[in-house]
């Protein structure tokens, strides 16, 4: 039913790439694009699902363990010269791989299932929710009635809720961020969850490709709390034997861009009307290698800030090398390779769009690289800020508001797998002085839907207690994308002379 891979032939791997990166002088120069570049300090010793924080740093699991661990950029923003730090673990009995995972609206993060717990396959039903303000995990139990949940996709939908499946049937649920109750949703559905990725689209809903029912597409309609038909790719996507197929990724003209286990891809049209089916159309084939088709049998895809989506594909299904692409939305253009890649399947990968635009890529390895793109995003595509506080203090807490504010896009894509969007606004201050940039918090996102245009948007940010004095350029990114920077004023506050009556101070929100 559900793939039986293991990890447990990856020391070979983990010996070739341990170490990479080490002792490597800090370049001053930029890296040329389409290249790839290992970070100064190697990550954890088996690195996996990124997740990008709301504050600009990353977490990565350590797979088949509870152990996260902590990526933070340099002062000046760079991921590259970062620093790596241990977070607090989570429960000593979960250790899972292949599992849901995202950063909900309020900047904590849920991650649930697990289709491996300590290298055995259980398809456990654990879950946790971890507080990057309190560094703390709390244990959440699983939909009523699930004793399985395994490697299920999942989504942050525009209300904020977390909605994932059940692998085992067509049953879903969603999770309410707050009461941390869930609720039972969906009916229709033609064949059970089970090896499906889904996709976030800009009216709301949400589109996958049938494994079972290949080679068929459905589309969850919340309004109708139902799923639709989505019509049928013009190629099978799916493996037959394996079920498996590749990322789907929506690019910034409204199109998805769905990669297949069988080599074949296709691009899916959205309907203009929120019950039509959309029109499939046939995507370039990946290419041979050496006379061996490559595809995405699971694997990682992503969304560069110039629209073009890149991929990892390899021969058959679990097999090796990786090759990597960019789909430019007419042709698949090979890339670089990383130095992993010819020791690695596409399964391995896992890719996280950062606040300057590069790619972070894990391969279950300590070699954690950074992939430099080409191009530029349209102007157009840009969140924009209609209200900003112009002086701002340190720890206190702030209203921003504009447009596009969750980018066009969830960005990253795997499947069931691996989930790690990261369509929500970070807000980015440099400091006009000294040059230093640093994030602020931002939690409390007005939505969580894509491709919102002139619709207006908000989020609030609370900055760091270190804050410098001195004027900052403030720009919200998402997905890699920035606005057009605002002038912002940061102004120490006093303290009150000790024979002097205190004064309460406005935190803002």
């Amino acid at each position: 039913m559900i793939s039986s891979r293991t990890v447990l032939a990856l020391s070979s791997l983990a010996l070739r790439a341990g170490g990479i990166g080490a002792g490597l002088a800090a370049l001053a120069l930029p890296a040329p694009a389409q290249s790839w570049r290992p970070l100064d300090h190697s990550g954890p010793a088996s690195a996996g699902v990124p997740l990008l924080l709301t504050d600009g740093t990353v977490m990565v699991h350590q797979i088949s363990s509870p152990s996260w661990f902590l990526l933070t950029p340099d002062a000046f923003g760079d991921y590259q010269h970062g620093t790596w730090t241990s977070l607090p673990s989570m429960s000593p009995a979960y250790g899972p791989i292949y599992f849901a995972s995202a950063v909900l609206a309020d900047g904590r993060v849920v991650v649930m299932g697990g289709e491996y717990n300590f290298g055995q396959p259980v398809w456990t039903n654990q879950g946790a929710i971890f507080d990057p303000r309190t560094r703390i995990w709390t244990t959440l139990a699983a939909p009523p009635g699930w004793s399985n949940i395994g490697d299920a996709q999942c989504a942050v939908m525009p209300d904020k809720r977390f909605f994932i499946a059940n692998p085992f049937d067509t049953r879903a649920a969603m999770l309410d961020p707050q009461t941390l109750l869930w609720t039972a949703v969906g009916t229709g559905k033609v064949d059970r969850h089970d090896e499906e990725g889904w996709t976030l689209l800009p009216d709301g809903t949400i589109l996958t490709v049938d494994a079972q029912a290949a080679p068929g597409a459905e589309r969850f309609v919340p309004s109708l709390n139902a799923w639709i038909s989505a019509g049928s790719t013009p190629q099978n996507l799916v493996d037959a034997g394996s079920e498996e197929m590749g990322p789907a990724v929506l690019r910034p003209d409204g199109t998805v861009f769905a990669t297949g286990a069988t080599g074949h891809n296709a691009v899916y049209v959205p309907p203009l009307t929120l019950t039509g089916t959309g029109i499939w159309l046939a995507a370039p084939d990946f290419p041979l290698y050496f006379g061996q088709q490559l595809d995405i049998a699971d694997g990682p895809a992503c969304l560069l800030p110039s629209g073009n989506v890149l991929c990892a594909a390899s021969p058959g299904v679990f097999n090796t090398p990786t090759r990597f692409f960019e789909f430019d939305g007419t042709s698949l253009l090979p890339v670089p390779q990383t130095p992993n890649a010819d020791f690695i399947s596409s399964y391995y990968g896992n890719m996280l769009i950062l606040p300057t635009g590069e790619v972070l890529f894990t391969d279950f390895s300590s070699d954690v690289e950074l992939y430099t793109p080409a191009g530029a995003p349209d102007n157009a595509w840009r969140p924009t800020i209609t209200s900003c506080p112009a002086l701002v203090s340190p720890g206190a807490s702030y209203v921003l508001e504009g447009t596009q504010f969750n980018g066009l896009s969830q960005a990253t894509s795997y499947g069931d797998d691996a989930t790690n969007a990261t369509n929500y606004p970070l807000v980015r201050l440099t400091h006009a002085t000294s040059g230093h940039v640093l994030f602020a918090r931002t939690f409390g996102h007005s939505t969580m839907a894509v491709a919102t245009g002139a619709t207006p948007t908000s989020t609030h940010f609370e900055l760091p207690a270190n804050l410098e004095s001195g004027t900052y350029a403030l720009q919200v990114v998402t997905n890699g994308i920035a606005s057009l920077p605002v002038n912002v004023t940061a102004v120490l506050k006093a303290r009150p002379r000790a024979n002097a009556p205190g004064r309460s101070v406005e935190r803002g929100v």
